[in-house]
């Protein structure tokens, strides 16, 4: 069964009134009209996307769905967006939207979507004054074109004014060029979205890198790399050879994705083509992180993400939110740190992990000018990878120092001691994950710091799936630390 977020998208689709490839000057497409392409594979238009109940535990508010412009596969039942243009510019729902909004060519040549006359959302064409001069406004038009891209020309010119394809959001469809112009500088980064009914820019992206050092998939915030892809310059491991012997070891794709690279004085660029022009594909980078190559499926009647990297779901960094465990073996591979709870349960189900866990009791602990006294514990967790931005105290030389170094600090979340080093946190923690002996192959143990009372709730439920319990510590400890910051990851 296809997912409810697909679903939902596709109940809220307006009906056409339009089934042209084409806009010209003087004409609008208004909610409930869409642009097809001459083939009618893609569909260009308004749509919904975002209708939920947010209940965390401090909120419990109710949102409208809001609207977007976007292209997306236009014959197949299930509602999937390859494109949207307004993703951090939602539009707000209105009984009267399709008086209100809709798309057009301005008067300076520019395509854009206007609601109560004011612009929401432009192509910017008129600030390059590389095709400024090629700009004939009363013969201007847009085009849907068959390969999925929007595309703005003018008959007195022979090339593209602008186009989607050089904009992309989550998707990169056969065709499409992935890469950067060497002469205007334009880059053609990919941003995940938010969340399955989020279309914003959400938290990972990837990138074809201009200094020659091939292509990097990072997260945003914090910003972190965690794959690096050879170019094709390099001496090893260069990345058109290894996805090309990858795709002809998958029976969906062997022959029928053709992957190519590309590089010139004006371009260099990786791009796909499909043998078999009725079938449908698209490569996505996912809400987790994770790159895939996804196939429609006729037979079943849902997309087949075919290849994904990285393999596993809790290499991408932080893809759990704060405070949180992340186990690949496990189903789902998310969940709250012992004695913590999801902040926003509607978020997590819609894929938007990034609020995380919060405590279900607050830490004692109080502090003067030169005391700090505490009753809290601390929960081993075992196996795991430590948590980004510790502070390394040198003051602490031993377990017992370490454990004490935390408490003497409110703020102080979790520590570690491993061989010799102690490293202390404060505030939220992010990216822990469990040791799969895969990617993910740490031992370290960290050391969490929990409220006293949550101690009978432990101890009557000592083990979750995706954390290593030990033993639990009690420290009433005053002491002052050292400590200085660095930065790991």
């Amino acid at each position: 069964m296809a997912p409810f977020y697909i679903l939902l998208g596709l109940l809220l689709l307006p009906c056409s009134s339009s089934a042209n490839d084409t806009l010209a000057v003087g004409q609008v497409l208004a909610v409930g009209d869409k642009l097809v392409s001459s083939n009618r594979k893609f569909a260009l238009g308004f749509f919904q996307s975002g209708a939920s109940t947010i209940t965390s535990k401090f909120t419990n508010t109710t949102s409208t769905a809001n609207w977007y412009l976007g292209i997306w596969f236009n014959q197949i039942p299930v509602f999937t967006s390859v494109w949207v243009a307004n993703r951090d510019a939602p539009i707000a729902d209105n009984p009267k939207l399709n008086l209100t909004t809709h798309l057009k060519i301005s008067s300076d040549g520019n395509l854009v979507i206007v609601r109560d006359e004011v612009v929401i959302w432009s192509t910017h064409i008129t600030n390059n004054s590389r095709i400024r001069p090629s700009i004939n406004t009363t013969t201007t038009s847009v085009v849907l074109m068959n390969t999925g891209s929007l595309v703005l020309t003018s008959s007195s010119s022979d090339q593209a004014l602008w186009e989607s394809f050089d904009y992309p959001t989550d998707v990169v469809l056969p065709s499409a060029k992935f890469g950067w112009n060497k002469v205007t500088r334009l880059n053609r980064r990919v941003i995940s979205k938010k969340s399955t009914v989020d279309p914003g820019l959400g938290y990972y992206s990837i990138e074809l890198q201009t200094n020659g050092n091939g292509i990097m998939l990072k997260r945003r915030k914090p910003s972190l790399v965690y794959r690096t892809y050879a170019s094709e310059t390099s001496s090893i491991l260069k990345f058109l050879p290894r996805v090309k012997k990858v795709l002809e070891l998958v029976p969906q794709t062997k022959g029928v994705v053709i992957p190519d690279y590309v590089s010139n004085k004006e371009e260099e660029y990786y791009v796909y083509t499909s043998a078999n022009e009725s079938s449908s594909s698209f490569l996505l980078l996912d809400i987790s992180g994770q790159i895939k190559l996804n196939i429609w499926s006729q037979a079943q009647g849902t997309w087949q993400a075919v290849l994904a990297d990285p393999i596993e779901v809790c290499t991408p960094p932080a893809t759990c939110g704060p405070f949180t465990v992340c186990n690949d073996k496990a189903q789902p591979s998310c969940g709250c740190m012992e004695s913590f709870s999801k902040k926003s349960p509607r978020h997590w189900e819609f894929g938007d992990r990034s609020h995380g866990c919060v405590r279900d009791s607050p830490l004692y602990c109080t502090s003067n000018k030169n005391t700090t006294s505490s009753t809290d514990m601390f929960q081993p967790i075992s196996h795991v990878t430590l948590p980004y931005s510790p502070q390394r105290t040198d003051l602490a030389t031993t377990h017992r120092n370490c454990e004490e170094a935390c408490l003497s600090s409110c703020s102080c979340t979790a520590y570690s001691y491993n061989n010799s080093i102690c490293s202390v946190w404060h505030g939220k923690l992010l990216g822990v994950n469990l040791n799969d002996n895969i990617e993910i192959t740490s031992e370290d143990t960290l050391y969490l710091r929990l409220a006293a009372k949550d101690e009978p709730i432990l101890q009557k439920d000592k083990r979750k799936p995706n954390v290593g319990l030990v033993t639990m510590v009690w420290f009433a400890s005053i002491r002052k630390s050292g400590h200085y910051w660095y930065y790991s990851i």
